[in-house]
């Protein structure tokens, strides 16, 4: 049963983002999948989600089986607060003790273990420097518990490298995707989101990213170096009309899209 959001004020930013952004319930099966196919198809139980914000998907993970338990780690009340009026209240008691929410930096040696670590929605392109990425991963890893696997979105494409706009049009509103700014000296980037609720003026820069676009060769080799022994691509396929279809699968070579956005599975 996937998490129902609701509007919960006249603007209510983290459920506009939901809606445009994320799919919690798909991410869940996506992170179960893809630590069963490094393991042999054995369950993996203790998810930890870095940067977690909302945490929609440790109380979707928390809802997948009466025995897996989740971990959320964040620096800001903001979101975590959120989540907790409105998703882990979704939960019935013996799932809401099955999550745990720590107010922590991610770099922190000292976070608890877990069978999978997912880091989504490019949250870890806020490291610009190599060192700080690898420390990440090296945390990752030590804190990883055997067989256990680091999981990452990731985005790219020409379309990444130019300024432009995107709009998405939803039932009852549209999310903008802005690309303000690329530097090709360093890979850093501007983005913003916008919405506009139907029938009222357009909310400028609710959502706002300084990154460092990291490519998948670059990420595999940190991975690699960071200690881990294998890295997987997972590329989403296409539908009919050339768009994505939300299907992932693991390749050997992509393809030489605009916009692209993949997983990488770090055991």
């Amino acid at each position: 049963m996937a998490l129902k959001s609701k509007p919960k004020s006249d603007f209510d930013k983290y459920y506009y983002y939901q809606e445009s952004v994320q799919s919690p319930d798909n991410d869940v099966l996506f992170l179960r999948k893809a630590y069963k196919e490094f393991n042999g198809g054995n369950d993996p139980k203790v998810l930890r989600e870095d940067f977690c914000g909302t945490f929609a998907i440790c109380c979707e993970w928390a809802m997948l089986d009466s025995s897996f338990q989740s971990i959320g780690v964040d620096l800001d009340d903001e979101p975590i607060n959120y989540g907790k009026e409105n998703y882990l209240s979704q939960l019935n008691d013996d799932q809401q003790s099955r999550v745990q929410i720590i107010k922590q930096n991610v770099l922190s040696p000292e976070l608890p273990s877990a069978d999978v670590i997912v880091a989504v929605n490019f949250s870890y392109f806020i490291f610009k420097e190599r060192s700080k990425l690898i420390e990440y991963f090296s945390n990752c890893k030590k804190s990883l518990n055997e067989n256990g696997v680091l999981v990452l979105d990731c985005f790219g494409g020409s379309e990444c490298m130019e300024e432009n706009e995107e709009e998405t049009e939803h039932d009852d509103f549209s999310y903008f995707w802005d690309q303000d700014s690329f530097d090709p000296v360093t890979n850093h980037a501007q983005f913003f989101i916008h919405f506009q609720p139907d029938g009222q003026k357009k909310k400028e820069k609710v959502f706002s990213y300084d990154w460092r676009m990291w490519s998948i060769p670059e990420l595999k080799d940190i991975m690699l170096e960071a200690g881990f022994s294998e890295v997987k691509v997972y590329w989403e396929g296409t539908d009919d009309d050339g768009e994505g279809d939300g299907e992932f699968t693991v390749v050997e070579k992509g393809e030489d899209c605009e916009a692209w956005v993949a997983y990488l599975v770090a055991k």
